[in-house]
């Protein structure tokens, strides 16, 4: 039996794109005697049942195995799942090694607000964070040159493109050439202007600006891995406003590089639980540094969905699931206490207290 690996490029219904590492060559017989090879790199594959039974879920970017392909009709199906060292949820992309941030300069222009808010779900994430401005020809070089300095105080020295023009190209594609590169940023802002130009002949549609609006209409409807020239792939995603922050005031701290720096300089905080607001004695976080206020906002957020999930690990804790008899699932109360159930005449007897004494 052939077993083949691969990378999933996109999903769409119970169909899977799958990148193979190795590409076959499969000979062709014309009627007029002549033969010629077909190179085959990718398979359109389907999920065996025994995945489904399990529950196995298969993401963009997961890396699998698959069984018996069909090299005439370029089908396969896929047979196992690899263990993943990450899963971003939305979008959601299995095995990212890093996500590339795409803001505009100008057109529209860039909210420090907006910017900041990806920039901290980004970093949630735990992998690599590349921050990418373009329409950099729309901009003076003190503009640009103000907005680099205020980048670099934050930790993210930013890398200057231009569709347009393509100036930064060569330089953005050094940093890409490995793994899997999640691109994600507001709609409108070149992302997907950016991908048909590192990566030549696949097209995908590009969307205008509303002036009205002052963004960007959503063009990409789904992920989907592109393969890039010299190596590695790039995730194209729908672009949004706004991005919800599923992170825990413990864990938020981690996601502003200024604060880190902080920390890292030895010194602790008088007060281990310590969240750093204004009011927090001897903290070493809290200062005059720009984001310290949208840590603040965040902080807000983070305190309501740590809640969220106490609440939701209360609930799974009162609830079972159960099956009916017309083979669907439905909820009913746990119970947890033995002193609910009826005992049985066994178990009764077996625990009768008796007490023998002694006559005297």
């Amino acid at each position: 039996m052939l077993a083949l690996t691969g990378t999933v490029l996109a999903v769409q219904a119970n169909f899977y794109r799958v990148m193979l590492d190795e590409a076959f060559y499969l000979e062709q017989l014309f009627d007029n005697g002549q033969s010629a090879n077909q190179i085959i790199h990718e398979l359109l594959c389907t999920r065996r049942a025994r995945l489904k039974k399990i529950g196995q879920q298969i993401c963009v970017g997961d890396r699998v195995t698959i069984e018996e392909p069909d090299w005439q009709g370029g089908r396969g199906a896929i047979s196992e799942v690899a263990p993943r060292h990450n899963l971003l949820d939305r979008p959601t992309v299995a095995n990212c090694d890093r996500i590339l941030l795409v803001f505009s300069l100008a057109e529209p222009s860039l909210d420090p607000h907006q910017l900041s808010r990806f920039l901290v779900k980004a970093e949630s994430t735990q992998v690599e964070v590349l921050l990418c401005l373009n329409k950099r020809d729309l901009v003076s070089d003190e503009i640009w040159d103000r907005w680099c300095d205020r980048l670099r105080s934050w930790g993210y020295p930013p890398i200057a493109i231009s569709t347009y023009t393509h100036q930064g190209l060569d330089d953005l594609a050094k940093h890409l050439q490995t793994g899997v590169t999640v691109v994600a940023g507001l709609s409108g802002v070149g992302k997907s202007s950016l991908i048909n130009l590192l990566i030549p002949n696949i097209q995908i549609r590009v969307g205008e600006v509303s002036q009205r609006l002052g963004h960007g209409r959503h063009t990409t409807r789904h992920v989907e891995l592109f393969a890039l020239p010299a190596g590695g792939y790039l995730a194209d995603t729908p672009g949004f406003m706004q991005p919800n922050l599923t992170v825990t005031p413990q864990e938020l701290t981690d996601c502003f590089p200024e604060a880190r720096q902080r920390l890292a300089l030895g010194e602790d905080c008088h007060f281990k639980n310590c969240l750093h607001r204004r009011d927090e004695p001897n903290c070493v976080v809290r200062g005059d540094w720009e984001r310290y206020d949208h840590y603040i906002a965040y902080l807000e957020e983070a305190i309501v969905y740590q809640q969220k999930l106490k609440n939701i690990a209360n609930a799974d804790a009162s609830l079972k699931v159960k099956d009916t008899s017309d083979g669907k699932q439905q909820q009913e109360p746990r119970l947890l206490k033995k002193r609910y159930r009826r005992e049985s005449r066994r178990s009764e007897h077996q625990d009768l207290d008796i007490d023998f004494e002694s006559d005297e």
